[in-house]
This record gives C-alpha cells, structure tokens and sequence, in this order.
C-alpha cells in the first residue's frame, strides 16, 4: 500500500509499505481521508523527536475492512477514525478519570505509531471512534483532530451563553473553535488574525468582532468594546497571540492554550493574581469529547472547511502551510 512516510531527512516521501496481521483488539481501515495539520510538520521536521519511517496522519477516516480477534466494539463496513490520541494504557489514573489524553503511556497516531496518511490504517478497535452516518467522512476528518481538538479548548475555556470569548487564530483549528464556541456554546465570538482573508471568513462563520493585531491593539479595542473578554483560545502558533490574550481578558478571565510556539509567553504575575487570570493548556479530546464533536457536526452546527487533494501533494501543503496560505483544511483523498 501506498503512505506517505516521514524520512530522516524531514522530508516525506510516498513509499509502498507492508502492513503486519491483526494482534488482539485491532481492525484494519481502508482509509479514505486524512487531514493534514500542523502538528504532522512539526512530526517531519522532528521537533518532537525523530521518527523517520512512521507513516503520518491523526486525521484520518476510513471504512472497516477486518476486525481482529476479540474485536466487539466495530465490524466490517463501520466508518471509523484515525486521532492523535490512539491508545492509553488504559489503567492509570489519567485514564480512569476522563482524562485519557494525559496518560503517559499514550500513543499518538502518525507520531508513535503509524497513522492514517496511507491507503490502510491499523487502529486499536477501541480507540476508534465511530462516525455518524450522516456526517460527510472528508468533513469528518477534520472533526477527528482540529474540531475535536477546539471543542475540547471551548469546553475547558467554561464561557457560558451570551458571554465573549476571544479566538486567535483563524486557520484550520480557530475556523472550527469559531464554529464550536458560536453555535454549540452560543457565545459572542472575537476572531484575532494577521490575514485578512480568515477574517473575512471568520465574518462569514459568524465572528460578531473581527481584529487584525497587525494593524490595531487586539487587547486594548476587546477591554473598550466589551470590557474584556470573559475567555480566550489561542490556536496561533505565535508568542504575541498568547501575550495579548493574557492582555485581552477581563477579571476571572481564563486563557486556554492550543497553538505550540517554540518561544515562552509573557505572563504578568501580579495581574494573574490580583485579577484572578487563569491559563491552562488543552490537548486534543477524549473518545467521549470526539463521539460529541462528530454528532455536533453531523447536526449542521459545524461545517469544516476542507479542500480535497491528492497523496502525492503532500510536501506542497506542508509549503503552504508554513507560508500562511491554507484557508480551512488540506485533506488527503487517498482515492485520488
């Protein structure tokens, strides 16, 4: 089969892979979509750790096409995913108290183990989630990280009905948190981007402010206009979106961090004090947060934005995505 395979180069290349037999509690997936997200760069350019040979992919969906001995939770035929989160151990307290992403025996998909960027995926039959029959699998695929991932960071964010929350960052994840925070968590929505075409398009998901930090203080317009905001998700890979988000919230506030920048955010300690400011971190979703994600879009509520293409583009999206001009998500058709 045909994978797209993460050389020691941090380049990757379409290579022809054998895949092994099924082991106890596994199915194998005929793959037909994956995602491509920014954390497959960081994976290729090695800057989690070199993993030459794996096969990328975390946002992948594909149809059931064997399941392994013991396997009860999928059968042939069922529409399944491919997420970061792949497999906990399954016993230790982080899995055994909603809050399987932390376990620290994890295995992420396209990263540890392969992933779902190849024409077939071997997943842990449990760890896969199903798809509602009535969501688009191309539309899934993105649900299965970037939205799983941003409706996890609005939940952890606590913004209530009617309240502001701040989201920078308007590319694959923030269009999704966009999304996510407006028409499931019914709050007011500030989408903060340097590009004007993601916030004309956040104009268009329903953003009721729109700032480019480019050209106007994102922090000082949210305390006048609305007296800060009650919380923010930054999904911007950029130290200065995680500043001005300290900058941007009102008292009580809470800032959740999505976005991995390799440079430390500035944080006014006595602010956080006296003001109360709360800063947490947000990593991808449960199995439980991705079956909701999936049947919110699968409701309408969500609609990703996604443009189809070939295997073989691989190493151009991920130039594309270092140059800023991916407006939604690249998915993978491995049919094409």
């Amino acid at each position: 089969m045909k994978a797209a395979v993460v050389t020691p180069e941090h380049s990757v290349e379409i290579q022809d892979k054998e895949l092994r037999e099924l082991e106890h509690g596994e199915a194998l997936l005929s793959m037909e979509f994956c995602g491509v997200c920014h954390t497959d760069l960081h994976v290729k350019n090695g800057d989690f750790g070199e993993v030459p040979g794996i096969t990328l992919g975390h946002e992948g969906i594909g149809i059931v096409k064997k399941i392994g001995p013991g396997v009860t939770s999928l059968k042939p035929g069922d529409r399944a995913s491919v997420a970061w989160f792949f497999k906990g151990c399954g016993h230790c307290e982080y899995c055994n108290s909603g809050n399987e992403t932390l376990c620290r025996e994890v295995k992420n998909a396209g990263y540890s183990v392969d992933g779902g960027m190849a024409e077939e995926c071997i997943v842990v039959a449990d760890y896969a989630v199903k798809v509602p029959d009535n969501l688009e699998p191309a539309a899934a695929s993105s649900i299965t990280c970037a939205g799983v991932t941003t409706y996890k960071a609005v939940k952890v964010s606590q913004i209530k009905p009617g309240q502001w929350i701040a989201i920078y960052g308007l590319g694959g994840l923030g269009n999704l948190a966009l999304q996510y925070a407006k028409n499931v968590f019914n709050a007011k929505v500030i989408a903060i981007d340097v590009n004007d075409a993601q916030l004309e398009f956040a104009k268009s998901m329903g953003a009721d402010l729109v700032i480019n930090p480019a050209k106007d203080d994102a922090a000082k317009i949210m305390q006048e206009k609305v007296g800060g905001a009650h919380a923010a998700v930054v999904t911007a890979v950029a130290r200065s979106a995680f500043n001005s988000a300290v900058d941007c919230v009102r008292a009580g506030g809470r800032i959740v961090a999505v976005g991995l920048p390799p440079e430390s955010m500035d944080l006014n300690i006595p602010r956080l004090v006296l003001d109360g400011i709360q800063v947490l971190g947000s990593l991808v979703g449960t199995r439980e947060d991705l079956k909701e994600a999936f049947q919110f879009a699968a409701e309408g509520k969500v609609v990703p934005k996604v443009t189809k293409r070939p295997l073989k583009d691989i190493n151009a999206i991920f130039e594309e995505m270092k140059n800023g001009k991916i407006t939604g998500r690249m998915v993978i058709d491995l049919k094409l």
